[in-house]
C-alpha cells in the first residue's frame, strides 16, 4: 500500500536476506586460431561441433583451431569462445558481385565474412510477381487506382502497370485503403508521401489495367549446393522487405557477438545500397534489375594468411586517450577475450601452425543432361575459379614464446583464468630432442596461471593433408575439454587428469615411465598411455615456483571462489558501514564456503579446518570505515589440511577488491 492516509496497522514485508553466493561455471574455453570463414577479431560463443562448423566452416590444413574445438566438444566441453584471426591490411577480404540495373549499379553482394570461400559463393536473382489486380477503370483516377482486391500488397511495393499494346511503367504504391480498394500512386497526405509518389498517365482510361508486383528471389549456393533462398526481397528503401534490411549490411555486428547472440546459422551472404538517389529522396525513375539467367560468382575473396604476424593473435593494449580507431585496431585476437568474464581457460593453438596444403583431385566429368527428359535443362553452373591455398608463415620460438606471454599476462592480469600451452613443434615432433627442449620451454615460464602439457597427440585428419590419414595438432583442445569434463562429473576441485582421451589416435612422441617422472617434477603435464589404458593426462601442475599453488585443480578452485564471492557481493557497494554489513557479508561467504566444504571440495575433518572468514572490528578499524573501506578475510584449504590461502577482500570507493595476501600453515 503506496498511500498511508488511515491511521491504523498496516503489514509490510521486508526481507532483510542477503543473497546466497553460487557456484560459478569454470568449463567454459576461449579458443583463438585461424578459420576459413567467420567475423575477424570478434569473440563467437559456441555450444557444439556443428555450430563451430555453421559460423566458421570445417577443418582447414591452414590451422589447428578447427582440431582444436572438435578436441574440445569431444572430451566433454559444452561451451567456448572462439575468435577468428587474419591479416586485416593488406590481406583479409570478402568476395563480392554488383547486382546492375539497366542505367546503374543497385546493390553489392557480398559474403558475409572474410575468405577465400566466397569465391564458392554464386547468386542467382529472380524475378517474381507474389500479387496481381486488374483495375476498375470506371473508379480509376491518376493519383489512384481502384482494383478487384488490394491483397498482397503494401505501402512500398514496387508494381508494373501495364496495358497493351502501350508500354509497361513502374510505380511505388504510396498507400494502401483496403475498403474502398485502392492503390494510391500520389498519397492524399502530403506529409505522407514517398519521393516515387507520381499520377499514373499515359493509359486508355476507359481499358482495364494489369497491376503486377515487382519482388525478387536471391538463390544462394556454395560450389553449387543450395544454401540460402531469400524470397520477396525488393528494391524500395521504405518497404519492409528491402534488401539490405532484410540482408543488413552488418550481419555480425559486434555488439551481438558480445552479448552472444548471433544469428544461427549466419547468413552466407549480405546485401549493401550502392544508389544514394534514394536516400536523397527525390523523385526518380525506379530501374529495374536485369535479371540474368544464369549464376553470378561471387569473387575478390582472400583468407589474409600470407602476412599473419603475432600482432593479429595478441593485439596490444591502449590507453584511456586512444581513439575508438585505435582501440579497433588494436584488439585482435587474444585481447578481444578481456571483454569476455565467463572464460575460465583459454589457449592459442594455432601460433604452433605448421601449415599442410590440401589434397587437390581432378574435377569431377561433366554430366551432360539426357535430351529426353521432360522441361527444360537448368541452366549449368559457373566453373569455379580454381582454390587459393592461402597459407599462413611458420612461427619462431621467440614469436610464440611472445604470444603465450601474451596470454600468461592477460591470465595473471584478470586473475579469473589459466592459461593452456602447448611446447612448440620443434619440442613435440623432433625425436631427436628428445624431452630437453620440452624442459627448455617451460623454464621460461613461472605462473600459477599457466599449465604446459607435453607432448602433442595425433588425430584423424578428414582433410588427408600430407596424404596420411592423421595430423599431430597442440593438445590443448584435449585439455580444456577435459577441464569441462572433470567439472561436470566431479567438480572443479578435482585435478582434470587420468581420463581417456577421445578422438585421439596416437602421440607424437613417446614418453617412458623414468622421462615421465622427471617432466612431471619440473610441472610440465605429461600425455602418455600407461598400462593398455588408453591415452591419458597423467599430470596436473601448474608451471609455479610457489607450493601453495602448484596443482592446476587448486588454482582453478580458487578462481571459482573468487569469481563467485566477487559477483555475489556486489550488493555491499555503498551500503552503511557498520556491523550489519559486516555480518550479512560474513554470513553469505560462510553459508558459500560451508557448502563447498559438504561437496568435499574443501580440505579438513570439520569447518574450522576447511576455512575461516573474519569482517569485524578488528580488521576494520574506524580508520579504514572512514576512508569507506571494508576488509574481508577469507581462509580456505582446497587440498592440503591446515594449509591456506588468504584472500583480502577490501571495497575501495564503488567497487570490491580480491587480493591473496599468503599462506597460512598449521590450524587456526
Amino acid at each position: 500500500m503506496n498511500d498511508l492516509l488511515t491511521p491504523g496497522v498496516y503489514y509490510q514485508r521486508v526481507d532483510v536476506s542477503t543473497p546466497a553466493i553460487g557456484v560459478v561455471r569454470t568449463d567454459i574455453a576461449g579458443l583463438v586460431g585461424i578459420a576459413p570463414r567467420g567475423p575477424l577479431d570478434v569473440a563467437v560463443p559456441v555450444e557444439s561441433w556443428r555450430q563451430y562448423q555453421s559460423h566458421f566452416g570445417g577443418f582447414t590444413g591452414a590451422g589447428f583451431l578447427a582440431y582444436a574445438v572438435r578436441a574440445f566438444f569431444e572430451n566433454g566441453g559444452r561451451r567456448c569462445w572462439v575468435v577468428r584471426v587474419a591479416c586485416k591490411d593488406p590481406g583479409a577480404a570478402a568476395a563480392a558481385r554488383l547486382i546492375l540495373s539497366s542505367t546503374r549499379e543497385v546493390w553489392c553482394i557480398t559474403a558475409s565474412s572474410p575468405g577465400a570461400w566466397g569465391n564458392r559463393l554464386s547468386v542467382t536473382v529472380r524475378q517474381t510477381s507474389r500479387a496481381q489486380a486488374r483495375s476498375i477503370s470506371a473508379a480509376s483516377r491518376p493519383d489512384y487506382s481502384t482494383v478487384e482486391s488490394t491483397s498482397g500488397f503494401e505501402r512500398g511495393t514496387l508494381v508494373r502497370i501495364s496495358q497493351p499494346p502501350l508500354a509497361p511503367q513502374t510505380r511505388v504504391v504510396s498507400k494502401i485503403d483496403a475498403i474502398s480498394q485502392r492503390l494510391w500512386w500520389v498519397h492524399d497526405d502530403p506529409l505522407a508521401r514517398l519521393p516515387y509518389d507520381t499520377p499514373l498517365t499515359g493509359f486508355d482510361p476507359n481499358q482495364t489495367i494489369l497491376i503486377e508486383s515487382i519482388e525478387y528471389t536471391i538463390l544462394v549456393r556454395e560450389a553449387g549446393r543450395p544454401v540460402a533462398l531469400f524470397e520477396g526481397i525488393t528494391l524500395i528503401p521504405e518497404h519492409a522487405r528491402y534488401g539490405p534490411v532484410i540482408l543488413g549490411t552488418d550481419p555480425l555486428p559486434v555488439e551481438l557477438a558480445r552479448q552472444g547472440k548471433l544469428p544461427y546459422p549466419p547468413r552466407p551472404i549480405v546485401v549493401e545500397e550502392l544508389r544514394q538517389d534514394y536516400k536523397d529522396r527525390r523523385p526518380i525513375a525506379i530501374d529495374i534489375v536485369s535479371v540474368a539467367p544464369e549464376p553470378l560468382l561471387l569473387e575478390g575473396g582472400a583468407d589474409g594468411l600470407t602476412a599473419l604476424s603475432t600482432f593479429d593473435f595478441m593485439g596490444a593494449s591502449v590507453s584511456l586517450q586512444a581513439t575508438d580507431a585505435q582501440k579497433e585496431l588494436n584488439r585482435r585476437g587474444l585481447r578481444v577475450f578481456e571483454e569476455v568474464e565467463e572464460i575460465t581457460a583459454i589457449a592459442i593453438p594455432d601460433i604452433h601452425i605448421q601449415p599442410a596444403p590440401p589434397l587437390v583431385f581432378d574435377p569431377p566429368p561433366v554430366c551432360i543432361p539426357d535430351p529426353c527428359l521432360p522441361g527444360p535443362p537448368e541452366p549449368p553452373a559457373p566453373a569455379l575459379p580454381p582454390p587459393l591455398f592461402e597459407l599462413p608463415p611458420i612461427f619462431t620460438e621467440q614469436q610464440i614464446f611472445q604470444v603465450q606471454s601474451a596470454m600468461v599476462d592477460q591470465c595473471e592480469t584478470l586473475q579469473d583464468r589459466i592459461a593452456v600451452l602447448d611446447p612448440p613443434a620443434s619440442a613435440a615432433l623432433d625425436q631427436r630432442l628428445g624431452t630437453s627442449a620440452a624442459v627448455e620451454w617451460r623454464t621460461r615460464f613461472d605462473s600459477k596461471y599457466a599449465a604446459l602439457y607435453y607432448p602433442w597427440v595425433r588425430v584423424v585428419d578428414p582433410l588427408r593433408t600430407r596424404g596420411g590419414m592423421t595430423r599431430t595438432v597442440p593438445p590443448s583442445g584435449f585439455v580444456t575439454g577435459q577441464f569441462a569434463k572433470a567439472d561436470f562429473e566431479v567438480g572443479v576441485y578435482k585435478a582434470p587428469a587420468n581420463s581417456p582421451l577421445v578422438w585421439a589416435q596416437d602421440l607424437s612422441l613417446v614418453v617412458d615411465h623414468g622421462w615421465h617422472g622427471m617432466l612431471n617434477d619440473r610441472g610440465i603435464n605429461v600425455i602418455r598411455t600407461q598400462n593398455g589404458r588408453g591415452i591419458r593426462i597423467l599430470g596436473a601442475r601448474t608451471v609455479s615456483s610457489d607450493t601453495s599453488m602448484i596443482y592446476i585443480n587448486v588454482r582453478r578452485l580458487m578462481i571459482m571462489i573468487r569469481k563467485a564471492i566477487f559477483l555475489a557481493i556486489q550488493w555491499a557497494v555503498m551500503e552503511p558501514n557498520d556491523y550489519r554489513t559486516q555480518a550479512k557479508l560474513r554470513l553469505a561467504v560462510i553459508n558459500f564456503l560451508l557448502e563447498l566444504w559438504q561437496r568435499g571440495m574443501l580440505a579438513g575433518e570439520d569447518a574450522k579446518e576447511a576455512f575461516f572468514v573474519k569482517c569485524d572490528e578488528e580488521n576494520n578499524p574506524p580508520a579504514d570505515r572512514d576512508n569507506g573501506r571494508l576488509y574481508m578475510d577469507i581462509g580456505v584449504a582446497p587440498s592440503m589440511p591446515f594449509e591456506f590461502v588468504v584472500l583480502r577482500v577490501g571495497r575501495t570507493g564503488n567497487e570490491f577488491e580480491l587480493t591473496e595476501t599468503g599462506v597460512l600453515q598449521g590450524g587456526l
